[in-house]
This record gives C-alpha cells, sequence and structure tokens, in this order.
C-alpha cells in the first residue's frame, strides 16, 4: 500500500489554496471582460447613432377628386401613422399579448429570454421566443427573421441602439407600423383598411383584439383563411387585456359576443381605379422625370392625378358592354379635358387581368380618316373654303414614271361622280376628295399640320398619308385634337398633376403651357365642319359616317371616325370633354365592318353622353370674324328655299358664297360652282398627276 509522507502531504496542502486563487482570478478577469465588453457594447450602440426609423412605405394614387384610386405596393400594403391616429384599444391589445413589461425593461425581457432558451434547449429546436417589442422592430427593421444565434445577437444590438436613442412611444409607434398582419398588409393602418375597411383610429375593442391576434401566425390566425382560429386567438388576447387590468370582465364580455364586420375575401384583389391609367403614370414618373423605380413603388409618395373615378367607371362599362366578352376583339378610350390637357379616364383594353397591355399607349395603328381634320386645316390655311370642290370620282393616279399606280377607293366604292364640297366630303368622309386635296398642297402641308397639332409619331410624305396610313397611338391621336376644341392651342395630355414624398414635400408638379399652333378662327371652322358627320340632311350619294349615332347626340359635339381593315376609330369632342376610342384585333385580323365597325362608334358616344351630363350644355365659342351662311347642300351655294334642304356653315368673314343657289338654276348646267378648283383651267386636272409624280421623282 501506498505511504503518504509528511513532505508529501505538505505539498498536497499547499497546492488547494492555489486552486481556489486560480479559480477566482478566472472569474474575476471574466466579470473584467463582460463588464468591458458591456461597455463596448454600449460604446458603439452610442457611437453608431439613431438608427433610421423609416421602411418602405405604399405609393398612394388619388384621383381628381382626393379619392384614392389605388397603391403601388409590390404585394407590401405599408402606411405610417402617428400613436394618437391608433385606437387605445389597438395599442393596449398588443401591449397585453406581446410585451407586458415593455414600459419597464431597456429593450430585453431577462426572464422571458432565459425561460426560452431553457424551453428550446430542452426540446432542441430554436421554435421557442421571447423577443421584446424592441426587439421585434428592430427585426422588421433592419434584419431577416431567421431563429440563429447570429442573427439574435444582431437583433439585440440594434434594440439597444433603439433603447438608447429613443423614447418608448417612437418605438411603439414604430412597431405597430411595421408589423405583419397578413395578405400583405404591413403595418395596423394597412391592417385596418385590409380586414375591417376603416382607418385603425376607428377600431372596436373586438376588432383591436382581433387584428392584435395576427402576428403570432398571420397565415394560421388569418380571420380570412381560419376564422376559428383567429377568434379563438382573439379572446386570448382579449383576456390577457383583462388580466392585466386594461379592461375589465364586462369589457371582455361584449368584446367577445362583438360582431366583426370583417371585408369580403372575395373582394381582397387589385381594387385600383383605373388600372392602365396608373401603370402609364409608373412608366411616366420613371421614363420622363427619372425618378428611382424603387422610390415610386415603395418610397410612400402621394401621387396625385388627373383621374376622374366617375367618368373612368363609365368609360370602362362602355367597352365591356360593347365588345363580347368571348371574342378576342379589344378596345381602348382615352378622354381628355381640351381646356386644360388633363386625361380624364383610360382605358387600355376591356380586360386588365386579362392583358396588361395598354392599347392607349403601346399600340401603334393607322388612324384612317380621323386623320382628315389636319388635311382640312391646312387646306383652309391655304385658301380651301367649307364649299371649295372637287369631283368625287374613281380614280387611279399614276407614279414612279408610270411604273406603278395608286387608287384610292371610297367605303362601299360609292362615289358622287360630281362636284362635291370639302363639308361634304369630310361628313361622308369621301377619300377621293382627301387625296386630290392632299396632291394639291403637297406633302409637307399635312405633315406640319398634323405635328403641329400633336402628332409625334413618324410621318412620311406619302399620298396615302391623307388616308391615315402611318401609325399613331391612341393618346397622341385623341390629345392632338385639342386645338380643334380650344381655340386653336395644343395642350399636350397629361396625367400627374403633383408627387410628393411621405413628408408632404413636392417633388413633382406639372405646368400645363398652352402653345397657340393653329388659327383660333380656322379651328373654329373645322370644328363646325367635324358636326356634320351627324347631321343625317347631309347624306347625299352616301350616308354621313356619324348617322348610327346621331339620336346620341344631345348638345354641340364634333368629331371624326376612321376606318382601316383592321381598325376602327372615332375621336369627338365637346368645349368640356375630348374622346378617342379604337376597336380592333391585337393581331390585325380584319373587322366585320357592317357590326363590329359601329362599336367605336357607340361607346364614344354613350361615354361622351355619360361623361357630360352634369355638364351644362356648351356651344363652341365662335370667333368675332367668322359668319355663318345658309349653304345649298347640293350646290355649295347660298341656300334658298326652292334649291331644298340648307345648313349653317362657318366661313371667315369674306370667304361666303355670295352667289345664290337658284341662280345656279337659271344658268347654264355647264357653268362650274363657286370655290371651284378642278378644271377650271384645262391643265389643272395634270397639275395633280405632276405634284404626284415629282414627290417620287424626288
Amino acid at each position: 500500500m501506498d505511504v503518504v509522507t509528511r513532505k508529501r502531504r505538505q505539498r498536497l496542502q499547499k497546492k488547494r489554496p492555489g486552486f481556489i486563487r486560480m479559480g477566482f482570478r478566472l472569474t474575476l478577469l471574466a466579470g473584467i471582460f463582460a463588464m468591458g465588453g458591456a461597455l463596448l457594447v454600449v460604446l458603439y450602440s452610442l457611437g453608431a447613432g439613431a438608427p433610421p426609423l423609416q421602411v418602405d412605405q405604399t405609393t398612394v394614387f388619388y384621383g381628381e377628386d382626393g379619392s384614392i384610386i389605388g397603391e403601388s405596393q409590390g404585394g407590401q400594403q405599408r402606411y405610417w401613422v402617428n400613436v394618437e391616429e391608433i385606437s387605445p384599444d389597438l395599442i393596449d391589445a398588443t401591449l397585453a399579448i406581446e410585451d407586458r413589461r415593455f414600459y419597464s425593461h431597456k429593450g430585453f425581457d431577462f426572464t422571458r429570454i432565459g425561460a426560452a432558451v431553457a424551453a428550446n434547449i430542452k426540446s432542441g429546436s430554436k421554435a421557442q421566443g421571447a423577443s421584446t417589442i424592441t426587439q421585434q422592430y428592430a427585426r422588421n427593421l433592419f434584419l431577416s427573421h431567421d431563429k440563429t444565434w447570429s442573427r439574435k445577437i444582431e437583433e439585440a444590438l440594434y434594440a439597444l441602439r433603439l433603447e438608447m436613442h429613443y423614447d418608448k412611444e417612437d418605438i411603439l409607434e414604430g412597431y405597430v407600423n411595421t408589423i405583419y398582419y397578413g395578405h400583405g398588409a404591413y403595418g395596423i393602418e394597412a391592417a385596418s383598411r385590409l380586414y375591417f375597411n376603416k382607418s385603425a383610429v376607428n377600431l372596436t375593442l373586438g376588432e383591436a383584439a382581433m387584428l392584435a391576434a395576427i402576428p403570432k401566425g398571420p397565415t394560421y390566425y388569418s380571420p380570412f383563411l381560419e376564422p376559428e382560429r383567429a377568434e379563438s386567438r382573439q379572446r386570448t388576447v382579449l383576456a390577457a387585456m383583462e388580466e392585466t387590468g386594461m379592461i375589465t370582465g364586462t369589457q371582455r364580455e361584449e368584446a367577445e359576443q362583438e360582431a366583426l364586420p370583417l371585408v369580403d375575401s372575395a373582394t381582397v384583389t387589385d381594387g385600383r381605379t383605373g388600372p392602365f391609367f396608373q401603370d402609364y403614370v409608373r412608366q411616366l414618373l420613371v421614363d420622363e422625370y427619372e425618378l428611382d423605380p424603387q422610390l415610386v413603388e415603395e418610397g410612400g409618395l402621394q401621387i396625385y392625378t388627373t383621374l376622374d373615378p366617375v367618368l373612368q367607371e363609365k368609360a370602362e362599362n362602355q367597352l365591356a358592354i360593347e365588345l363580347p366578352a368571348d371574342t378576342e376583339i379589344q378596345g381602348s378610350l382615352v378622354s381628355i379635358d381640351p381646356r386644360s390637357g388633363a386625361v380624364k379616364a383610360m382605358v387600355g383594353g376591356k380586360n386588365y387581368e386579362q392583358s396588361a397591355f395598354n392599347r392607349a399607349t403601346q399600340a401603334m395603328r393607322p388612324p384612317g380618316s380621323t386623320f382628315k381634320p389636319f388635311l382640312y386645316y391646312a387646306a383652309l390655311e391655304n385658301g380651301f373654303t367649307p364649299t371649295t370642290s372637287f369631283v368625287s370620282e374613281e380614280s387611279t393616279f399614276p407614279f414612279n414614271d408610270g411604273e406603278d399606280e395608286y387608287s384610292p377607293g371610297n367605303f362601299g366604292n360609292r362615289y358622287a361622280d360630281d362636284f362635291i364640297t370639302m363639308a361634304e366630303a369630310l361628313a361622308v368622309s369621301d377619300n377621293i376628295f382627301a387625296v386630290k386635296s392632299h396632291l394639291f398642297l403637297g406633302p409637307e402641308a399635312l405633315m406640319e399640320t398634323a405635328k403641329k397639332a400633336g402628332i409625334d409619331s413618324p410621318l412620311s410624305p406619302i399620298p396615302s398619308l391623307a388616308l391615315g396610313t402611318e401609325n399613331v397611338n391612341l393618346l397622341e391621336l385623341t390629345g392632338s385634337y385639342s386645338p380643334f376644341a380650344n381655340g386653336g392651342y395644343r395642350i399636350d395630355p397629361y396625367l400627374i398633376e403633383k408627387v410628393t414624398d411621405g413628408e408632404g414635400n413636392v417633388i413633382l408638379e406639372t405646368e400645363t403651357e398652352k402653345v397657340e399652333v393653329f388659327d383660333p378662327s380656322l379651328a373654329y371652322i373645322m370644328t363646325d365642319l367635324m358636326t356634320g358627320m351627324f347631321d343625317p340632311d347631309m347624306d347625299t350619294y352616301t350616308t354621313v359616317t356619324g348617322r348610327s349615332v346621331a339620336h346620341m347626340i344631345n348638345r354641340p359635339i364634333a368629331g371624326k371616325s376612321g376606318s382601316t381593315p383592321a381598325d376602327s376609330w372615332m375621336v369627338g369632342f365637346s368645349p368640356q370633354l375630348l374622346t378617342g376610342v379604337w376597336v380592333g384585333y391585337d393581331d390585325n385580323r380584319s373587322l366585320h365592318h357592317g357590326d363590329e365597325g359601329q362599336f367605336a362608334k357607340r361607346i364614344w358616344a354613350r361615354t361622351m353622353n355619360e361623361g357630360l351630363a352634369e355638364e351644362l350644355k356648351l356651344s363652341f365659342s365662335r370667333p368675332p370674324d367668322v359668319i355663318e351662311a345658309d349653304i345649298d347642300l347640293e350646290t355649295g351655294l347660298l341656300g334658298a328655299e326652292a334649291c331644298g334642304p340648307s345648313r349653317k356653315v362657318a366661313f371667315l368673314e369674306g370667304t361666303e358664297p355670295i352667289k345664290s343657289c337658284t341662280e345656279e338654276l337659271e344658268e347654264d348646267d355647264n357653268d362650274k360652282p363657286e370655290g371651284q378648283l378642278e378644271d377650271e383651267l384645262p391643265e389643272q386636272k395634270e397639275k395633280f398627276f405632276d405634284r404626284f409624280i415629282n414627290w417620287f421623282g424626288e
């Protein structure tokens, strides 16, 4: 056996105090390091400064009446409201269920943390959480929601910074404005609107408890998806409020019995008014105003637009009524205030959910005869009058030294085979008259006039330009009619009144500019000519193009229809409203003009009538140097009862006919009507062909 000698026992006794001293020293050193670490954390938090409290917020779109027409949320609805704008019951419910000691701790509830750690170790998972409101807010602001220890440490640092630099009210306000409540709603205001269609300040106790119940599991406790679970969780919240003395037992019972007016979940969709309009506004903000796309989507901007929600709904309804849902035919519509250029309505297709392609701004199509008003305005500038005459007959125009031919035709191959006036030619949309006028004036006249009015798309100096063969979009074409409606001023269409940031600072504001591009008197005469398409008295060798909708017109309105094999157009206006409509197929297949060709006119007429229903029936303002004369529709001379129907036509003073139609009846049948340009000289007809050939010879 071992024998412990005195010397060895003494050595063992000497070692024991050394172990104690070492343990004490290590403990002391650990404490120093811990205190130093804590000091470093505090110094870091102080040095890092106050963390920003802002988060991505929903951009809101407003109509002209100040109503909310939509939001740019990227799937996340976000608003920021002050604590004073939130129901006190919601605040109490949140504190009771999430963090009862919020006002007493410094960002961390160590008792709850310890219990959670023990539970997680025991279960071998990280499912148990004990985050305070401050910690949750820090996570919402800066961090991911991964349940890792490193994330917990980062969360603690951010939480400490929040507690050191902000008071409790600021932290609580930030929390309830950033917590997720399900279905894309971030923050209590978004949640209150989503579930109850009201502002958070108006929440009842029962509603507040229901919303406070959701953040623990936004899908699991969704009132839309799991109403029974949500109701059970709501009772848990109410019980917690009673336990903390925030409410009485009676209040809890009443809240549990309270009927909650939840929004119908089936209606929780895009919900935007004028989605095509709003998409185009976004595009303009990024492309034209050069705003950062993220700022537009998530910057909490307030975008004030020109959209009239009532007119927009009426326009959408008219497309839905006229365009069969079971076919692929499409349509678009734009309504503008011609006095300011403000776009009041925009429909880019008959169903946005099926196709977000905006046919009002993105589709480039030939406008057909809706281009003729620019041609005839150019003609007025060059000495034509409403009674200037050409022969309407089947015609072929050779070009390229006679190697090629251009043979425009009238709709249905109907021709007067006689002289017709410009007034009649526009009313019945005679193509031969238009091409002859175009050839007589030369190619630049129409191009310059169209561009002055607002046509910015490329145009070519070709004979068929008179018949609208160059592509434009509906917004561009409709806006270019403004000078006719407002007395000669080009006013470019605009959709945005102003944009402010989350603090109300104006980022941009539209300043409209009126530029006189047309002579006011000639613009009035053209407007007067464009009323003829609705006058059945002007039916001659064919009917006026607006006859099918003439019975719908109950006020002074002017316009022009147009068509190509694949397109149907109608653009028209009153002094207060200008509307353009296009109908066709996206793949350019031919329209059945007998029935489908009438859709655009009916959509236009009904939209104009409904849009102007509450407006005064204003006449177009006639300049002092414009007179009106009764004109015989057949001869283009001054009318008389003996000659048949006559119509009042506007002229520049001094250019009106001075000869009566009765005199024409008494004269030789070979005499030519006044204002007649064709065949006045033997070589006149050849002049057209010479001009035509010269275009291509150059």
